[in-house]
């Protein structure tokens, strides 16, 4: 009974867990995180995009990333790490890098959640109108970088953000696309720490954090 401890607290609603197909695009410090605790949680489906391979830089804050699998295809990866904690979970992989032009390779499945980890902001504002389009309910991370104390994250609407650039660019999206609805964010309160590098600084537990209040928002949504 892989999934007693979390039945407890849910009763008979594991099943509407089971019976869930959830995309995160992303399998980076937070998607890979979410991946994580999604899986341990019963999701019968994960559909993971990534074009990326494990990078040597990846082994501070992303959960697939050990010197073993350095260079390796990071949906193979998580697709391996998926199927030793619960083999029964169908995983699909998606080994693109999305853009406007090919993001239809997303919803071949019919999907119930969508989980925005990218990093690239053209491809964030297109997946915000494309799961409005399709009535997707969806979450999306802010920017992790620069950053030190996870307890300042928070889920909010994006036109409640402050301080995050890139959630400044979203919200002039928004406001010039006159989207109405609401868009559901992880993001900081905290101010980005200034450094003379142009590379971001990164934790591990703050973008860990992130993936992880992910999750608990969908599989709240799920089962209340």
């Amino acid at each position: 009974m892989e999934f007693a401890r979390l039945e407890l607290l849910i009763d008979n609603k594991i099943n509407l867990i089971k019976d869930k197909t959830i995309l995160i695009l992303g399998i980076g410090g937070v998607g890979g995180y979410t991946v994580e605790a999604l899986v341990r949680s019963g999701v019968g489906k994960i559909i993971i995009v990534d074009n990326d391979r494990v990078d040597i830089t990846n082994l501070n804050r992303q959960i697939i990333a050990t010197q073993e699998t350095i260079g390796q295809a990071k949906v193979d990866v998580m697709e391996e790490r998926i199927k030793s904690i619960n083999p029964d979970c169908e995983v699909i992989k998606i080994q693109e890098f999305i853009t406007k032009e090919n993001m239809h390779l997303l919803f071949k499945e019919k999907i119930d959640y969508v989980v925005d980890a990218c990093d690239t902001v053209l491809t964030k504002m297109e997946l915000i109108k494309e799961c409005l389009k399709r009535k997707i309910k969806f979450i999306c991370s802010m920017g992790m970088g620069n950053k030190l104390d996870p307890t300042k994250l928070e889920i909010i609407d994006i036109r409640k953000t402050s301080y995050d650039p890139l959630a400044r660019v979203i919200r002039k999206m928004i406001s010039d696309e006159k989207i109405k609805e609401k868009i559901l964010v992880v993001c900081s309160r905290e101010v980005p720490i200034k450094k003379s590098s142009k590379t971001i600084g990164s934790t591990s537990f703050v973008p860990a954090t992130a993936g992880l209040l992910c999750a608990a928002y969908i599989i709240n949504d799920i089962v209340r």
